[in-house]
């Protein structure tokens, strides 16, 4: 067992984007729909806590740690889905969330997993420089 790390390849980065289409990039291979989910609960003292907040107005700072910690691992969990199934890319990602009840909620990240390749760009291909008006 090598528990240094020594000749472990290290993870392929995911690229995840809300668009269809990724620059400079060619889709290979679209191998369909990924998701991650998880669901949530709030504690009988933070139900409290924000009861009392929601009284004064204002942020609920521990509802908003907990929905983000939720999308973090809902997003998660879909990137190891997509790698799972072969991709190096999520496109058309998604967040979706939907309340359960009983203080509990559900929270979904999806999108389209897909094999992508780089397209090589050569200097005809680049951007033109912005020209001074003469004169």
């Amino acid at each position: 067992m090598n528990g240094s790390g020594e000749n472990t390849s290290p993870p392929q980065a995911m690229i995840v984007t809300t668009t269809e289409n990724i620059p400079d990039t060619r889709v290979v291979q679209t191998l369909g729909q990924v998701f991650g989910l998880t669901v949530r609960s709030r504690s009988i003292g933070g139900n409290i806590a924000a009861a009392l907040k929601s009284l004064a107005g204002g942020e609920i700072k521990s509802y908003v740690k907990l929905n983000e910690d939720a999308r973090r691992q809902a997003l998660d969990r879909m990137v190891q889905n997509a790698a799972a199934m072969g991709a190096n890319a999520v496109s058309m990602m998604r967040f979706d969330s939907t309340d359960m009840g009983a203080g509990r909620t559900e929270i979904v990240a999806y999108g389209t997993a897909r094999v992508i390749a780089a397209v090589a760009t050569t200097p005809d291909a680049a951007p033109l420089a912005a020209t001074s008006a003469p004169s």
